[in-house]
């Protein structure tokens, strides 16, 4: 692809996001759903792009489908699985790093919501297609891997398990993945903007509006934020070029992830995946380990005595454009291809995966997670119906200024969540296993997994009280 393509390409994305933004100032229901400009600009370019606007009309450009030609939506297909990558390794950079037990604490509550998800998609998964899909349409018990891989994996993970289905004598299987990561990516952003809607007129979260109008600095941040913001403004002038600077060490963060990442392969390379074993490392996605990378660099940012030099709002600021850069490619490049045949089955794996995902966030959430369980919890939904970046955008409209540690909560979650599902260890494992093994086996499994996290989330963190600070707890006191 030539570079002018590129630079075309991402010159319409910003042009989208601009008039996205003047759209939202003068629309009123897009401020009443708390949509954000990114999320207008995706759904602005699928319309005009080949799924919808190309199917009816033809293209102005010879290579093209919609208003817009092929290369352009190369261009964009491609941008999540990079941007990502950046939006986490910028999480922590610039960031004071606290201590282990701080970390299982702050990330505890959401990563026993995010596994009680993600394993729980095999157990309602497995149970419908033993019950349902395999006895009645004829499908592989194979297909009770498919929510997991769809919601949680998203569309890479599905599309990344093509050739293991193929393989396996299941090659619908790539398709119903496809379809379901579709389905989940739409629905978690339409379901979740409703419930925070919801959450907003029943007085669970305070109006995200609020948080983004008008009033003196004071009215808007606490005397921390204000000494942050001034300490931040201090260090961008004592540098010549600060965001220059900060972008070169967000690269070095993912660079240090894809080491790592690459020598875990190459090891898994030359001893189990050897002579045609599984492979499962292959699968794990870059981001997880582009933040450990953040987090490393950031350690050794600290030990130098150079964290004064490094800003945390430049960070902020750098991880936010990464991030809606990310939503209006992902949205736009949305598959809407029909799944044929296999229609009925597709619809039961996706209302039973939605359900499932629902049922967690109203029910189970808010008796793990101690304080703001609504704005860490709808994160861990998002990321269950679609990906990453769902989740992320969730809690972004839920807590636009993240007062409460949300975001940084659900980043040090990754590190305990993606190696082994969402398209991790697991997720790469589970087809091949119940293809191996049954999915009676599977389904034991999950669901004794599934009931170990859920009496870890009731019995240990829902015991658990605010202690101080944001995202800070403490045992209960007895009595």
């Amino acid at each position: 692809m030539a570079v002018a393509e590129i630079l075309i390409a991402i010159l319409v994305l910003c042009l989208l996001v601009l008039a996205s933004s003047v759209l939202r100032a003068y629309t009123l229901w897009a401020r009443r759903l708390f949509l954000p400009a990114s999320i207008i600009a995706g759904a602005v370019a699928l319309l005009l792009g080949p799924e919808v606007l190309g199917r009816f009309i033809g293209s102005p450009f010879e290579d093209g489908a919609g208003l817009f030609p092929d290369y352009v939506y190369d261009t964009w297909s491609a941008i999540p699985g990079l941007l990502i990558s950046v939006v986490f390794a910028a999480l922590f950079l610039g960031k004071p790093l606290p201590g282990l037990r701080e970390i299982w604490l702050r990330a505890g509550p959401q990563v026993v919501v995010g596994q009680t998800m993600a394993w729980g998609q095999y157990v309602v998964g497995i149970l419908l297609a033993l019950l349902v899909l395999t006895p009645v349409f004829g499908l592989s018990p194979m297909a009770g891997a498919l929510i997991e891989i769809g919601f949680e994996g998203g569309h890479g993970t599905a599309a990344g398990m093509a050739g293991t289905f193929e393989d396996l004598g299941f090659p619908a299987g790539a398709d119903l993945a496809l379809g379901l990561a579709t389905v989940g990516l739409v629905g978690g952003v339409v379901v979740g903007t409703i419930l925070i809607n919801l959450a907003v007129r029943r007085g669970i979260i305070d109006h995200p509006e609020n948080a983004q109008g008008p009033g003196s600095a004071q009215e808007r941040f606490s005397d921390r934020e204000l000494h942050l913001l001034r300490r931040d403004r201090q260090q961008e002038s004592q540098t010549t070029d600060p965001l220059t600077v900060h972008l070169g060490l967000v690269a070095l963060a993912v660079v240090l992830g894809w080491g790592m990442l690459s020598a875990l392969q190459w090891l898994e390379a030359v001893t189990w995946a050897r002579d045609g074993g599984v492979e499962i490392l292959q699968h794990v996605p870059l981001f997880p380990m582009a933040m450990l990378g953040g987090v490393l660099l950031q350690v050794l940012i600290i030990r130098s005595g150079y964290a004064e030099y490094v800003s945390e709002r430049t960070m902020s600021r750098i991880s936010g454009t990464a991030l809606d850069f990310t939503i209006v490619a992902a949205l736009a490049t949305l598959s809407l291809t029909a799944l044929g045949e296999h229609l009925v089955p597709f619809l039961l794996l996706a209302a039973t995966g939605i359900a499932w995902s629902l049922f967690v966030l109203v029910v189970i959430a808010p008796r793990v997670i101690p304080f703001d369980w609504f704005e860490r919890g709808v994160g861990d939904f998002g990321q269950s119906m679609g990906v990453t970046v769902t989740g992320v955008l969730l809690m972004r409209m839920a807590d636009p200024n993240n007062r409460s540690g949300a975001l940084e909560s659900f980043g040090y979650k990754q590190l305990l969540f993606e190696p082994i599902v969402g398209g991790g260890l697991f997720t790469a494992a589970s087809v091949p296993l119940i293809y191996q093994f049954g999915p009676v086996p599977v389904l034991i499994l999950a669901a004794v997994i599934t009931t170990a996290w859920l009496a870890l989330g009731f019995l240990y963190f829902g015991r658990m009280v605010p202690d101080g600070g944001r995202g800070r707890l403490r045992p209960a006191a007895r009595g």
